[in-house]
C-alpha cells in the first residue's frame, strides 16, 4: 500500500486555527509558506528583521497555556492581510494585521478576550521572510502518521482528532510508528525531498480539543503509558523544493 499524503496544513496566527491547503510548494531550507507567520507576543519580545533568532512558545499566547484560544474559529486571508475571529459562529472582530492599524484592533481583542491571562496586552509580530515562530529552533515541515493517532485512541480509549497535533502534512498507507525509523534518513514527498530530522515530543497543548477548547485529554501521559515515550509525529528539513499536494506519495527507507 503506498504512503501518501492526506491532509495539508499550515497555521497562520500560531495558536489559532489551521487553514487546509490542496498543495504547498516547498523550498530548501524553509517551512510551509504562511505557517506560523504571526504570534501574539509578550510586550518583551523584540525581533530583529535582519537577524532574527528564536524565541521559546512560553514567551506567546499557545494552547499548552491558554486552551481559550480553540473557542475562537480563525480565517487569514493571505491575498488581503484580513484575520477574522468568530467565536460561535458569529464574527467578533476583524483587522488586516499586515498594517498596523489592523494589528492594533486585533491586539485589543486578545487583550480583552484574554484577560488576565494575558499578563498584559499581546503584540501581533509578523515574522521576518524566511523565519517562522515554530517550537523547533530551524524552519522545519512537521508530519503526522494517521496509523500512529488510531492506535494513540485505542490507549486513549476515545477518537482522538489529529488536528490535535497542529501538523503540516498527514500521511496514510505507513503502520504504525514506523514512520520514526526514518529519523536520519531522506524521504521524498511529492517532488520534493526531505531529511527527517527528529520525533516530536508532545506537549499540554495536545490536550486542548481543537473543535470545543476543551482541554478533555492528556495526550503526552497516555503515550507514556501506552508507548513508554511522549512522541508522535516527525520534524523534517526540506533539502530539495517542489510541488506536495494532496495523493501524492511519500518515499521513504523500507
Amino acid at each position: 500500500m503506498p504512503i501518501t499524503i492526506t491532509d495539508i496544513r499550515r497555521v497562520p496566527v500560531k495558536g489559532l486555527s489551521t487553514e487546509v491547503l490542496d498543495s504547498v510548494r516547498l523550498s530548501p531550507g524553509q517551512g510551509v509558506i504562511g505557517d506560523r507567520r504571526f504570534v501574539l507576543a509578550d510586550t518583551s519580545v523584540r525581533i530583529d528583521r535582519d537577524a532574527p533568532r528564536w524565541v521559546p512558545k512560553t514567551n506567546f499566547l499557545m494552547l499548552m497555556r491558554n486552551e481559550r484560544l480553540a473557542a475562537l474559529d480563525t480565517r487569514f486571508d493571505t491575498d488581503t492581510g484580513m484575520l477574522t475571529v468568530s467565536r460561535d459562529g458569529n464574527e467578533v472582530v476583524r483587522g488586516r494585521i499586515t498594517e498596523p492599524v489592523g494589528r492594533a484592533v486585533i491586539e485589543d481583542f486578545f487583550a480583552a478576550y484574554m484577560g488576565a491571562e494575558a499578563r498584559a496586552k499581546p503584540r501581533l509580530l509578523e515574522a521576518p521572510p524566511g523565519h517562522m515562530f515554530s517550537d523547533h529552533p530551524a524552519p522545519v515541515v512537521s508530519l503526522i502518521n494517521l496509523a500512529s493517532v488510531r492506535d494513540l485512541e485505542r490507549v486513549v480509549g476515545a477518537p482522538v482528532d489529529p488536528v490535535r497535533f497542529r501538523a503540516n502534512l498527514y500521511f496514510e498507507g505507513a503502520r504504525a510508528w514506523a514512520d520514526f525509523a526514518w529519523v536520519d534518513t531522506d524521504i521524498a514527498v511529492g517532488a520534493a525531498r526531505l531529511r527527517v530530522t527528529a520525533r516530536i515530543p508532545r506537549c499540554a497543548a495536545t490536550n486542548v480539543d481543537p473543535a470545543s477548547g476543551a482541554r478533555d485529554m492528556n495526550i503526552p501521559k497516555a503515550l507514556q503509558r501506552g508507548f513508554g515515550h511522549v512522541d508522535l509525529g516527525l520534524y523534517a528539513r526540506v533539502t530539495v523544493g517542489g510541488p506536495v499536494s494532496v495523493g501524492d506519495e511519500i518515499r521513504a527507507p523500507a
